[in-house]
């Protein structure tokens, strides 16, 4: 990640390791530590949330689809990549068929359409390309994108409906259960009543995901099963949304979600972060960088899946500070892009959930070139 000049890069080491007294730390809270007033956390997070979409900047010359697409999760078309040193928006470039490392899509015909689908080629553990199933999808959905915009591949036009097709269609190739991403994605272009026969001959439905994923151990799943209840969390909104009941796997998928928000707030730390075991037990560490992903992905899980109401309450407010303060903490170190986005998505949901959505290409000065 190529940061703007005056940085120090002798701090990466110091950060990473993170011993952090040397570097700044400040002490750990108590649970008794004031809860910010609701001007001074907008402040902190429209703070924090501009320094990283201005300053953290990702290039197509460093940085691959993996890394680029989680900073997309957060600011989705605003997010912008630099080619070259001008900045571009990394969604837009996508879509445009223009190339980016690990940003791998192929014409597959299925039984769904006459028209050919589009499959993302798995990448898993390289940190380039895909790492888990319908990763992509579930990033555009979360940009916004209809189902009839369009995407250049190999110098054809395609749709994201293309795209969803061929999930749906190759379902049965998901050997490992992992339906995180797929739910994001199919429940944000699908009814949630909705079936379909796969390429196994079997039918299929969001339902059925729904189930499966229920039934999925979620401390030995990815980032301590938080991408699971964020799926699940984000289906049985939309789903609810559509009037739809709580009954068989939706009720269970409902008292899943209610327990893992229970259990956040049994295993908070003293100092307002979340267990860097997720929801397994509490603990802390060191390394602020653990900290900062382990905090983040439960707060996103979190906004998800909370009212207004419960998102306002001392312990959730303690645990946005406490990660704005590591975010403060680690300004001048480069992050690993899944811990560092994931963490500002948590912010900026809960921002936008409390205070109202914001765009930031009107707060940034992206005209300038790279330096």
């Amino acid at each position: 990640m190529t940061r703007l000049p005056g940085y120090r890069f002798y701090l990466l080491a110091c950060v990473l390791m993170v011993s952090l007294a040397s570097c700044r730390q400040q002490p750990a809270t108590s649970s008794n530590a004031p809860v910010p007033s609701a001007e001074t956390l907008q402040e902190q997070l429209d703070n924090i949330l501009d320094f990283t979409f201005q300053e953290r900047r990702l290039s197509l010359e460093q940085h691959a689809a993996w890394q680029i697409l989680h900073g997309a999760l957060v600011y989705q078309r605003d997010f912008l990549v630099y080619n070259q040193g001008q900045p571009v928006s990394a969604i837009d470039h996508l879509l445009a068929g223009q190339s980016m490392r690990g940003w791998d899509l192929e014409p597959v015909p299925h039984g769904l359409s006459n028209r050919p689908g589009l499959r993302v080629i798995m990448d898993e553990g390289s940190k380039a390309g895909q790492g888990h199933a319908d990763q992509w999808l579930a990033v555009l959905a979360q940009a916004e994108l209809p189902p009839t915009q369009t995407i250049i591949v190999d110098d054809t036009e395609y749709t994201i409906a293309d795209l969803v097709r061929q999930v749906q269609w190759d379902l049965p190739r998901n050997l490992q259960q992992e339906y995180s991403w797929t739910l994001i994605g199919l429940t944000t272009y699908l009814a949630t009543d909705a079936k379909w026969t796969a390429s196994d001959n079997q039918v299929w439905s969001i339902e059925r995901l729904i189930q499966s994923e229920t039934e999925q151990d979620l401390y030995d799943s990815a980032c301590g099963g938080t991408h699971r209840l964020i799926g699940m969390a984000m289906a049985v909104n939309r789903h609810l949304d559509q009037q739809g009941k709580l009954t068989g796997a939706w009720e269970t998928a409902d008292n899943q979600i209610q327990q893992a928000i229970q259990r956040a707030k049994a295993t908070q730390n003293p100092d307002g972060s979340f267990s860097t075991t997720f929801l397994a037990s509490r603990r802390s560490s060191v390394d602020l960088a653990e900290n900062l992903g382990s905090t983040g992905h439960v707060l996103e899980f979190l906004v998800l899946a909370m009212s207004d109401e419960q998102l306002d309450q001392p312990w959730v407010k303690r645990a946005v500070a406490r990660l704005g303060n590591i975010f403060e903490l680690t300004r001048s170190v480069d992050l690993e892009c899944g811990k560092l986005y994931h963490a500002a998505h948590g912010l900026a949901l809960y921002r936008d959930r409390l205070y109202g959505p914001r765009r930031y290409q009107e707060n940034a000065s992206h005209n300038k070139q790279l330096n």
